[in-house]
C-alpha cells in the first residue's frame, strides 16, 4: 500500500539533531532550543508532584545537545569537508574572542579576583571551579563545567583598586563584578572570580543569616566559637579557615526560623519553607558524602548537629531519633567521650583514631561543646523512656567552660568536674558555672531518671501500678531528693531566679534549668499517683512540679518576653505538666465538683495554649498540643462544661479578658479536702516501718500552693493563695491512667 503523505509542515531531523535525553529512551524529539518539547512536558509533569524530603526538583527539564550545535553530521558528508567547516568555526571563535580581549585590555596579568574588607588573593583559574572548591570537595563530584572562553574573559575584569565602581560588592547588595563600559557583571563571572559556592546564598545574606543564628538559636549555636567564626567569614571561600559549606547551609536553615517566610503547608496540614528545605538537602549531601569517604568528619558533625537541633524544632520525630543515633555513634570513633577529647593513652596512631590531638585550647572546647550538644541532644530525645546512645560510665569528658571564658579565649585550666566527679549535681565552682552548665546539668540528670525507668521495667511483665511504694529502693530515694529539690536548692546565689529581667531580658537557659527538674520529677512519678490515696507522696510530688512549671510561665506571662525564643525542649515540660492536670480534671468530673474542675480546665487550655504560641515559631508546639489532645478525648466526653477547650482562653494575644469569666470566690483551685493540708496528712498518718507502703519519707514534705487567677486564667505570682491537700482524696476512688504518651508516639 502508498505510505500516507504526513499532513505535518514540520521536516523531518537530520542525524543527532534530536536532544540526547529523546534519543537515550528513543522519544520523538522537535529539537526545540534551549529545551526541546518532550522535555518540557516531562519536567513540568515531574515538578507537579511535591518531591520526597530531603530533595529537590531540577530547577529546569533535563535536555542537552551534542556539544558543536549547528554542525550538520550527516552521512553524505565527507571527511574533508567536516575538518573545512570545523576550521571555519574555530576561526569566527578567535576573531571573537580577540575582539573582546581589545575591548577590555586594561588588565592582561594575573588579576586580584576577590577582595572584601581588604583580603585579596591571586586566584589560579586552572585551578578554580565555581563552588571555590576543588571537584573532590563538591558533594556532587564537581558537575559543574566551565567552558575554556569564560577563563578568557576573566582578563577583562578590572582589579579592586581601579574603583569603588569595580568592588567585590555592588550598590545592590549581590555579588557584582563590572566590566570596562558595562553597567552589570556576568553572574557566571562573579563565581568564577570570587570562589562563591553559587549554592549558598550571596556573602550580605549569608551574613544576616550567620547574625540571627546566633542571636537567636537557642540549640545549636552552642557548638561554634563566635568570634573567630565572624572573622572567618571575611576570608576567601577557598581559603582553608573559611567555615566549611556543610555548616553554612546548616545555619541557614536553621536561622530560616526566624527569617524566612517562603512556607508551602502540605494537604495534611504539615508546613515546610522551601529555603529551609534546600539547605537541608544540601546538609544532607556533605553528610553522605562523609559517611562514605571520612572527609572533612568534624566540621560535618557539627553540621550534623544543627541540622538534628533544626529537625526538633520542626517536630520531625523520624529524622530526629535517626541522626541521634548517627551522631552519638560518630563522636565514638573521634574520642570525643574522652578526657581533653582525645585518648592520650592509645594515642594518634591506635586503631580507630579518626582525630589528631587537639591543636589548640579553642580547638580542645569546640570538641567538648561539640560533645556535648550530642549527648544533650541523645538525653532529651530520649525523655519517653528510650535507651540512651552513649551510657553515663562511658562519658569521661569534662564539662565544657564558661560561655564568656569560651568566646574570650579565656587561658584557664579546663572544667574540674565530669560525671564521675562526686555530688556533681549540688556543687558548682563559681568559676565554671553559668547558666548553660546549669541547664546541661539537668537535662543529664533526666536522663539518670530515664536510664532509671528503662531499666527497672525492662524485665516486668506488669506496668507499674499507683498502689506500688517506689521508695522500698534506695535508689529511688536518692534519686528522688536529687531531682525533687537538692538540685536545684544547690545552685548559686545568682542563679535562684527564673532568669526572667525586669529589663526585658530573658536567660533561656537559667529559666530552663529550672523547670527540667520538675519535669523530671514528673516522669518519676507519674506511674505511682493514686488521688484515692492521702498518703500518696508520688501525687503530691507531681502536683508541686506542675504548680512550678505553671508558675514560672506565669511569670514569663506577666512580661512581653517573647516565649517562642525558649529551648524548644519547653514544650515537653508544659506537655508533661498537662498530662497531670488531665488527670486530675478526671479525678474532679468524677467526684463532681465543677468548680474546682472548671479552673483546672483554665490551667490545661492555659499550658495549650503556650504550645500553640510556641507553635507559630516551631512546629514541635503544634504537634505537642495535638498531642495532648488526644490524652484529652476522655474527659471532654465526660465533662459538663460546654465549651472546656475555651475555658480561661485569652480573646486575643495578650487579652486580660476571658471568653467564659469566672466568679471571685473561684480564684483558686484547691483540691479537695482544704481542711487539712497534705503534711498534716501525713502526720497524722498511722506510724509504718519504713519503706512499707504508705510510709513518708524521710524528708519534710512540703504543701503545694495553689494559683490565684488574674482575668483570664493567668495566676497572679504575687497572691499568697491557700494551700493545696489530697487528705481527702480516698473518699472516692478513682483509677487514673499512668501512661504518658511522649512525643512521636513513645
Amino acid at each position: 500500500m502508498p505510505k500516507v503523505a504526513t499532513t505535518s509542515g514540520r521536516s523531518a531531523l537530520r542525524r543527532n539533531q534530536a536532544c540526547l535525553s529523546c534519543r537515550k529512551r528513543k522519544l520523538k524529539c522537535d529539537a526545540a532550543r534551549p529545551h526541546c518539547g518532550t522535555c518540557v512536558k516531562q519536567w513540568q509533569a515531574l515538578i507537579s508532584v511535591p518531591p520526597p524530603v530531603g530533595y529537590a526538583h531540577p530547577t529546569e527539564p533535563q535536555c542537552s545537545y551534542d556539544p558543536i550545535e549547528g554542525l550538520p553530521i550527516a552521512p553524505d558528508v565527507d571527511p574533508p569537508e567536516r575538518i573545512r567547516m570545523l576550521e571555519e568555526q574555530i576561526s569566527q571563535l578567535k576573531s571573537q574572542l580577540q575582539e573582546q580581549r581589545s575591548f577590555g585590555s586594561r588588565s592582561t596579568s594575573p588579576t586580584r579576583l576577590y577582595s572584601r574588607n581588604g583580603f585579596s588573593s591571586v586566584i589560579s583559574t586552572s585551578e578554580m571551579s565555581p563552588t571555590g572548591r576543588t571537584p573532590d570537595d563538591s558533594p556532587t563530584g564537581g558537575r559543574h563545567i566551565i567552558p575554556q572562553a569564560a577563563y578568557d574573559m576573566m582578563h577583562q575584569v578590572p582589579g579592586p583598586g581601579d574603583s569603588p565602581e569595580s568592588q567585590f560588592r555592588g550598590s545592590s547588595g549581590s555579588p557584582e563584578l563590572r566590566q570596562s563600559g558595562s553597567s552589570a557583571g556576568d553572574p557566571l563571572l562573579d563565581l568564577i572570580c570570587t570562589g562563591w559556592d553559587p549554592d549558598l546564598p550571596n556573602p550580605d545574606v549569608l551574613n544576616h543569616y550567620i547574625d540571627i543564628f546566633f542571636r537567636c538559636d537557642p540549640c545549636g549555636a552552642r557548638v561554634l566559637h563566635r568570634p573567630s567564626f565572624i572573622a572567618s567569614m571575611q576570608r576567601h571561600p577557598k581559603d582553608p579557615i573559611f567555615p566549611h559549606p556543610a555548616i553554612l547551609h546548616a545555619i541557614c536553615a536553621s536561622a530560616s526560623r526566624w527569617a524566612s517566610h517562603d512556607l508551602v503547608t502540605s494537604p495534611d496540614g504539615t508546613r515546610r519553607d522551601r529555603f529551609a528545605e534546600i539547605h537541608v538537602s544540601k546538609t544532607r549531601a556533605y553528610i553522605d558524602r562523609t559517611m562514605a569517604t571520612g572527609v572533612d568528619i568534624f566540621p560535618v558533625m557539627q553540621a550534623c548537629i544543627l541540622l538534628s537541633w533544626f529537625f526538633y524544632q520542626e517536630g520531625r520525630w523520624v529524622e530526629v531519633w535517626i541522626f541521634a543515633g548517627f551522631q552519638t555513634r560518630v563522636a565514638v570513633p573521634l574520642r570525643l567521650n574522652y578526657p581533653g577529647t582525645y585518648s592520650a593513652a592509645q594515642g594518634a596512631n591506635s586503631p580507630g583514631a579518626f582525630l589528631a590531638p587537639p591543636s589548640s585550647p579553642r580547638d580542645r572546647e569546640l570538641r567538648r561543646r561539640t560533645w556535648w550538644m550530642t549527648i544533650m541532644f541523645d538525653r532529651i530525645v530520649s525523655v519517653g523512656g528510650w535507651l540512651h546512645g552513649v551510657e553515663e560510665k562511658d562519658i569521661g569528658t569534662e564539662f565544657p567552660l564558661r560561655g564568656i571564658d569560651f568566646e574570650q579565649d579565656a587561658n584557664i585550666e579546663p572544667n574540674p568536674q565530669d560525671l564521675a566527679t562526686p555530688d556533681v549535681f549540688v556543687k558548682h565552682p563559681p568559676q565554671y558555672t553559668d547558666s548553660f552548665l546549669l541547664f546541661l546539668k539537668a537535662v543529664m540528670l533526666f536522663g539518670r531518671v530515664t536510664d532509671y525507668n528503662t531499666r527497672t521495667y525492662l524485665r516486668q511483665k506488669t506496668a507499674p501500678s499507683p498502689k506500688d511504694n517506689p521508695y522500698i529502693c534506695r535508689s529511688f530515694q536518692e534519686l528522688d531528693r536529687l531531682v525533687y529539690n537538692n538540685f536545684s536548692e544547690s545552685f548559686p546565689p545568682e542563679f535562684r531566679h527564673l532568669g526572667v529581667g525586669d529589663d526585658g531580658t530573658l536567660d533561656t537557659d537559667l529559666y530552663m534549668a529550672h523547670i527540667v527538674p520538675h519535669a523530671a520529677t514528673i516522669t518519676l512519678h507519674n506511674a505511682f499517683i493514686n488521688f484515692a490515696d492521702s498518703s500518696s507522696v508520688s501525687t503530691q510530688r507531681c502536683i508541686h512540679a506542675t504548680r512550678q512549671i505553671l508558675n514560672a510561665y506565669s511569670r514569663l506571662s506577666a512580661t512581653s518576653l517573647d516565649i517562642t525564643r525558649l529551648h524548644p525542649f519547653v514544650t515537653i515540660c508544659w506537655y508533661l505538666a498537662a498530662v497531670i492536670q488531665v488527670q486530675l480534671c478526671k479525678y474532679f468530673i468524677e467526684m463532681n465538683d465543677t468548680a474546682r474542675e472548671s479552673t483546672v480546665w483554665g490551667e490545661i487550655n492555659m499550658l495549650r495554649f503556650a504550645m500553640l504560641t510556641f507553635g507559630s515559631r516551631s512546629p514541635i508546639g503544634v504537634r505537642q498540643e495535638k498531642l495532648l489532645q488526644g490524652l484529652m478525648t476522655e474527659i471532654v466526653r465526660m465533662t459538663s462544661q460546654m465549651q472546656p477547650l475555651e475555658v480561661g482562653v485569652p480573646l486575643y494575644p495578650f487579652s486580660h479578658e476571658r471568653v467564659f469569666a469566672q466568679s471571685q470566690e473561684r480564684t483558686g483551685a484547691p483540691l479537695p479536702g482544704t481542711s487539712q493540708s497534705f503534711a498534716e496528712a501525713l502526720t497524722s498518718s498511722p506510724p509504718t516501718q519504713p519503706g512499707a507502703p504508705g510510709a513518708p519519707l524521710p524528708m519534710s514534705p512540703t504543701s503545694v500552693p495553689a494559683p490565684a487567677y488574674n482575668g483570664w486564667g493567668m495566676r497572679n505570682v504575687s497572691e499568697s493563695p491557700p494551700a493545696y491537700s489530697v487528705a481527702d482524696m480516698h473518699t472516692r476512688p478513682v483509677m487514673m491512667s499512668s501512661h504518658i504518651s511522649y512525643p512521636g508516639g513513645h
